[in-house]
């Protein structure tokens, strides 16, 4: 961990955790752990993975699809981004490899509280990042770390604490901190 910190060039108030259930299990515990009970958070629909974290999220929260490239097959990625300025964070999915399509510049996160929330699985390590623009980053190890099901999570200390609602004790970020 402490090598990913230092490669990665991790600020120290970023915690990195090594989970199991791989990206698809984030679909939920991202969620879980950060948005308030009756709150939401926004969305960009850019494929198959975002997608599905729309799915998980909705589950357990409000979603707001802020802009989508579905009605194109998804053959972009939608620049014009409307924050409902009420989302707790915003969600994209860094690298559509299934469309082809991959965010070169990340979005800036709407007033408030907000924060900008990543999917990194097909392209972590793969590019210098800076990790500050991030409340949270999780990758499926699979595509460019190590075997299927371990997931790199990089999550910002301030957000490790958020105790919004009643969840299994395993699903919180803090038990694994």
């Amino acid at each position: 961990t402490n090598n990913l910190k230092i490669l990665m060039n991790i600020p120290d108030n970023y915690h990195v955790l090594w989970l199991q259930g791989g990206a698809s299990l984030q679909f939920s515990m991202v969620p879980m752990n950060l948005i308030p009970v009756n709150g939401s958070a926004d969305y960009v629909d850019t494929g198959t993975w975002s997608a599905k974290a729309i799915a998980e999220c909705e589950m357990v929260g409000g979603v707001n699809v802020i802009a989508s490239s579905r009605e194109s097959n998804y053959t972009y990625i939608p620049k014009d981004l409307k924050s409902t300025n009420s989302g707790s964070y915003l969600h994209i999915t860094s690298n559509n490899t299934i469309y082809g399509t991959q965010y070169k510049q990340y979005p800036e996160v709407g007033s408030g509280n907000a924060f900008l929330v990543a999917d990194m699985s097909s392209d972590i390590l793969s590019a210098p990042i800076d990790i500050s623009k991030f409340g949270l980053i999780y990758a499926g190890a699979q595509k460019n770390m190590g075997p299927a099901g371990v997931t790199l999570v990089i999550i910002r200390s301030d957000l490790i604490e958020k105790n919004y609602r009643n969840i299994p004790t395993m699903m919180r970020y803090c038990t694994h901190v």
